[in-house]
């Protein structure tokens, strides 16, 4: 990864997710700077490229986009998403849209653009239509640094011996065609650690800090998940699993720290960790560089064995979210998701009795789900009381045997337009604004007080919901 390019062009890096662009996410004020688009562009700096960045994340719109364009004057312009935000797995109709305005200001100025990112590799030919040269399917950094060196040497190079790439049908046709599969990176601690340089950390700070009084960062450990749920869509790491040793992830923390001093961080592996073993050793590679920070991550309900829960407080864990998805093992298991009901129960009291919040993902909708495995769920929430819950309805996305299952179902909406639309995608038992009262009730149960005399006004309301069930099942379709 160290062979220099023959000359150098300009070249801007950027990704899409702008998240003004999404009331939700901007009320919550959680913004991290773009991982994934920055490992690629340490990577290609190793490569001898000299990289600008333009990131969308706290930038007021498409049109600072454009600003950087006529600031930078490139020739090249790469659109590389974080693909280690689980947000850009959702691909709503808002961020791609920014992604495909992109592409045109790009080529209104005559730059050559490469894309990657979840919904790119998904649906290749949107984004070349668009006007892209090339899609890079899959992870980004290799390729990319491919395409570039060729590009270097000659604009209108031949790609077609570059494993990993979607690019234009030939002879003015339409469609796509593809070279070969290029492997995923199996060596994660030969990559360089991310460009923090290229973001503006005090704005991110000051985000931050005025939301929530501290700041956050990311990190990322591993890549990949090897758990088969079958709604869970894996467009760029696919269901193996790498994984950075303890001391590279260490050594990442306190480099972070001495850099960027974060109060806090969030580790964005879809898995972290995987085995009390790795945690463990994690721990004591943080305790020798003094660099323990107290941090949110993301498991499984049957990963929480003792050892690991132990493990985690001694590195610092601070909440653990985990995806419970149900109370309903009828459902559990018609989503192949290898957990029981009584997993959560028991990872969340583990949790919470080593001073660790415990927070749980659950899904409404899935096909099956009646009201009774809805009242499964909210007794579930009622019995165990997790700290914090998310709440979302089954989204069907390309690639997974979900969508292979509701595929005729899906009407010409197959997105959300940002990430509070909660919509039905598909014909589901319940119409959208029946899911959405759930989602409202199952956060009251989470921020109801223990002995509430509001417990009374919060069981007629499941109660008023119960009544109106009957109506939401006749009135369900898709999009609803």
């Amino acid at each position: 990864m160290t062979s220099v390019p023959t000359h150098r062009r300009p070249l801007l890096l950027a990704h899409s997710y702008y998240l003004g662009y999404d009331e939700k996410q901007t009320r919550k004020m959680k913004p991290y700077p773009p991982l994934g688009t920055l490992v690629a562009a340490a990577v290609l700096r190793e490569r001898g490229h000299t990289v600008a960045l333009f990131d969308a994340m706290l930038s007021r719109g498409v049109e600072a986009f454009e600003a950087k364009l006529d600031e930078t004057g490139p020739s090249i312009v790469a659109i590389v998403e974080d693909n280690f935000n689980f947000l850009t797995k959702m691909c709503t109709l808002r961020m791609r849209r920014a992604a495909l305005e992109m592409i045109a200001a790009a080529r209104g100025r005559g730059c050559r653009v490469v894309v990657n990112g979840s919904d790119a590799t998904d649906r290749p030919a949107t984004y070349l239509e668009a006007g892209a040269h090339v899609v890079i399917v899959g992870e980004p950094e290799l390729a990319l640094c491919d395409v570039l060196d060729a590009w270097c040497i000659d604009e209108d190079a031949e790609l077609d011996d570059i494993a990993g790439l979607a690019l234009p049908a030939g002879d003015g046709g339409s469609g796509v065609r593809r070279t070969g599969v290029r492997p995923g990176v199996k060596d994660l601690d030969a990559l360089p650690f991310p460009a923090w340089d290229l973001v503006d950390v005090e704005r991110y700070r000051a985000a931050w800090t005025g939301a929530h009084g501290r700041l956050s960062w990311n990190i990322v450990t591993s890549r990949g998940c090897p758990f088969g749920c079958n709604w869970c869509a894996k467009p760029i790491f696919g269901r193996g699993y790498a994984q950075r040793s303890p001391a590279s992830a260490a050594e990442e923390l306190r480099l972070l720290r001495e850099r960027v001093w974060p109060d806090h961080v969030w580790f964005a592996d879809d898995i972290f960790g995987l085995t009390s073993a790795w945690i463990e050793a994690f721990a004591a590679e943080v305790t020798l560089r003094g660099a323990r920070t107290p941090f949110t991550m993301q498991s499984r309900v049957n990963l929480m064995k003792p050892a690991t829960v132990a493990a985690l407080g001694e590195a610092g864990a601070e909440e653990v979210w985990m995806g419970v998805e149900s109370g309903s093992q009828k459902i559990l298991d018609a989503m192949d998701k290898g957990s029981r009901v009584e997993d959560a129960r028991t990872a969340t009291r583990s949790l919470k009795a080593r001073g660790i919040r415990s927070c749980w993902f659950l899904q409404l909708g899935y096909p099956g789900e009646e009201w009774d495995e809805i009242l499964l769920t909210r007794d579930l929430v009622r019995e165990e009381r997790p700290d914090e819950i998310g709440v979302s309805v089954s989204y069907p996305l390309p690639g997974t045997r979900f969508y292979e299952m509701v595929r005729e179902q899906v009407g010409r909406k197959q997105n959300w337009e940002d990430t509070d639309d909660l919509a039905m995608l598909f014909h589901g038992t319940y119409d959208s604004a029946f899911y959405r009262d759930v989602r409202n009730l199952l956060h009251a149960e989470v921020d109801l007080p223990d002995g509430s005399p509001a417990r009374r006004d919060l069981d007629a309301r499941w109660a008023e919901l119960a009544a109106r069930e009957p109506a939401a099942r006749t009135e369900a379709g898709v999009g609803g």
